[in-house]
């Protein structure tokens, strides 16, 4: 179901002083060329510069241990379209998109390059409209897990890269996600599904949403590597 940018703010609790920097980081190419009006080319353009960056900075204070060839390692498992388009996934930008009508036709809202293209657009947007801290925060937060699979295996992939590598390659789909959760408020305990279409994969436990859903797809990726 679409969604309008300023329902997207209110989900991602994003409050922005120029509304129009968000409407911008959703407009589409093909959307920008039926209506004569810019695409959210250069503000990905600026998000991307900005990414590398404040994830470059996140690292270095995070792991003061690690060396200049570890941080860059974790620093691309971490910076890459798969990641980027599976936390777009999870955070439903397609759904928020602009798109020409041959492009949402096709489906090119679900693009994995189209999806990664949009966080950075978005990043861009918060960027310049709430500055470099509050970007850098946003990156760092949405990319958390990510973070934490990198740095406990740097240079390697996690089972969620790891799938939807494989379902992008095989399927031309990205795994579908359903956590539910139990317990008290404080404590907590989440259940995930992971799904392909509709056909579930593998499920998972943990404590926070992203470790359950790193679980099931560990569960999943077994099940793939096993045909």
């Amino acid at each position: 179901m679409a969604e309008t940018a300023q329902e997207l703010a209110e989900r991602l609790d994003l409050h922005f002083a120029d509304q129009g920097l968000l409407d911008l980081a959703l407009t589409h190419p093909s959307f920008a060329v039926e209506h004569g009006v810019e695409s959210n080319q250069r503000l990905e353009f600026l998000g991307d510069a900005l990414l590398g960056l404040a994830i470059a900075q996140h690292l270095y204070e995070r792991c003061p241990s690690h060396n200049e060839g570890q941080l860059s390692k974790i620093r691309i498992g971490v910076v890459n379209e798969t990641v980027l388009a599976a936390v777009a996934e999870e955070l439903s930008l397609g759904a928020a998109l602009k798109m020409g009508r041959g492009a949402e036709t096709e489906g090119l809202a679900h693009k994995p390059s189209v999806l990664a293209d949009a966080f950075e657009a978005l990043l861009g947007a918060i960027f310049l409209d709430q500055g470099v801290a509050a970007a850098s925060a946003f990156a760092a937060t949405q990319l958390e897990s990510w973070i934490l699979a990198a740095i406990a295996d740097p240079g390697g992939e996690d089972a969620k890269s790891k799938l939807n590598e494989w379902a992008q390659a095989t399927t031309h789909q990205m795994p579908r996600y359903e956590v539910t959760s139990s317990g008290a408020d404080h404590d907590p305990t989440f259940d995930a599904v992971v799904y392909l279409g509709d056909r579930p994969l593998g499920t998972g436990r943990g404590r926070s949403k992203k470790l359950a859903e790193q679980e099931a797809a560990a569960a999943a990726w077994k099940v793939v590597e096993g045909g």
